[in-house]
């Protein structure tokens, strides 16, 4: 794991997402995001199955492992079987993979992901859908660095979050401890943030709120998301 999942020297952390960069362009963006004060780069993966859209594979994520050996590359698995790409995804220089609940039926199928993920030497995330149970998380939580709240249905950018999601991310922040990190990817604006990370968020996903405006705003934008800065104040194990 990078040493910012680990010791991150300002919470929330802000992880914006690759699906509203300009895909002609990425490295630039991504570069351009870093530069900008984004702590993470959050890259979904779909796979017009369980989205009905299709984008980034295992050959992106090792592009921007090659141009960006120091960034911290959060893959957000939108798949019907991660399992069966997980190694691709890892290999690639993932350092953190989230799966989502939704597709983890089966006794001991979450766990066993999160056991390949963290075998592998990155940090594991379960992410839920707006629609689906709190409770559906809560019996594997634990063997999990993260849980990735949603705050739209997946599968596109720009729509509007959620307004379960702040009250959702409260009953899971005390449902978890302060031990796991809580991200929420979706629908994320400067003007909902602050409510979100009052609720408990550490890890906040934003698009099109960063990356579709000039990037001569991007900066200001990332300091907006993120609120008043506390120093020191993480949750222990990522």
């Amino acid at each position: 794991m990078r040493t910012v999942l680990i010791d991150p020297p300002r919470l929330p952390l802000i992880a914006p997402s690759l699906l509203a960069a300009d895909s002609a362009n990425l490295e630039r963006d991504a570069r351009g995001l870093l530069d900008a004060g984004a702590d993470v780069l959050h890259i979904d993966v779909m796979d017009g199955h369980f989205v009905p859209n299709i984008n980034f594979g295992p050959a992106v994520v090792a592009a921007l492992r090659r141009a960006l050996p120091d960034a911290c590359l959060d893959v957000h698995l939108m798949i019907e079987e991660p399992g069966r790409y997980l190694d691709a995804f890892l290999e690639a220089g993932s350092d953190l993979v989230s799966v989502h609940v939704e597709v983890c039926e089966g006794e001991g199928v979450a766990r066993g992901l999160a056991r390949r993920i963290r075998d592998a030497g990155a940090a594991a995330g379960l992410a839920l859908n707006p629609g689906t149970p709190i409770e559906a998380i809560l019996p594997d939580a634990e063997v999990f660095d993260m849980i990735l709240l949603m705050g739209v249905q997946p599968g596109f950018g720009g729509q509007s979050i959620d307004p379960h999601t702040a009250s959702r991310a409260r009953t899971i922040r005390a449902a978890i401890g302060s031990g796991v990190r809580l991200e929420v990817d979706g629908g994320v604006t400067v003007q909902n943030a602050t409510a979100l990370t009052e609720a408990g968020i550490d890890v906040v996903v934003a698009g099109t709120a960063i990356l579709g405006r000039p990037e001569g705003e991007w900066p200001g934008l990332i300091e907006a998301i993120r609120g008043d800065v506390v120093e020191g104040q993480c949750p222990d194990g990522l």
